[in-house]
């Protein structure tokens, strides 16, 4: 199913006063929250070859467990065997901008896998800008707080597109379509997030002896 550039403009037009203010603030803080990680000095230092391999490999392994699905959503989503750790342990591990660079590219691969398009500001949100938010994983050193920071990133991605585009598809007893989108993105996230934090403590001294090069 694909929507012309109109349906855009009508569903905005239906936005309440509300709505809007949610919306426009959840955008300008992820955007403001980018602009001053993107530009916050690295530790790291510049992206090398080591860094562009790891992030080549973690995303080949995320891209694989992303097919082990172990419960699918009836309307878009579903709960892999741990898919975003890879992402989430090379963010911490190289660095937000490096992060992101990742998180995006892999965005483009999720879309190619299974495509769910019904306007170009939708992919975007759902996509490649969600996606990249895994690389806010790389704002803290630790892991586990990393991995909810950048889920929590996805999730507000997911949040936006599902109340403005699926708004339709909301069920009867739900006060709005934020509210909805809120809980169905947040249900099988929180659930994903949980394996992975799991397994990265069960992981953890397997992850701490991977020669990545950086302290």
């Amino acid at each position: 199913m694909y929507l012309n550039e109109f349906v855009l403009f009508e569903k905005l037009a239906k936005m309440t006063t509300r709505q809007w203010c949610f919306a426009a603030g959840a955008l300008v803080v992820m955007v403001g929250l980018l602009i001053y990680l993107a530009k916050r000095p690295q530790k790291q230092g510049k992206t090398d070859v080591r860094a562009l391999t790891y992030g080549a490999l973690c995303m080949a392994m995320s891209f694989v467990l992303s097919y082990i699905k172990l419960y699918s959503m009836p309307l878009g989503g579903s709960v892999t065997l741990a898919s975003m750790l890879p992402l989430l342990w090379y963010s911490n591990k190289f660095g937000v901008r490096n992060g992101l660079i990742a998180g995006a590219a892999y965005g483009l691969l999720q879309l190619i896998q299974k495509p769910e398009i019904y306007h170009w500001v939708q992919v975007l949100l759902d996509y490649p800008l969600a996606f990249m938010m895994l690389g806010l994983a790389g704002s803290v050193k630790n892991l586990q707080l990393g991995s909810v920071i950048g889920v929590a990133g996805r999730w507000i991605c997911h949040i936006l597109s599902g109340a403005i585009f699926f708004a339709e598809w909301v069920p009867e007893g739900w006060s709005n379509a934020w509210v909805y989108s809120a809980a169905y993105n947040g249900a099988y996230l929180l659930v994903d997030l949980i394996i992975c934090i799991v397994l990265s403590f069960v992981l953890a001294k397997a992850l701490d002896r991977i020669p990545t090069g950086r302290k």
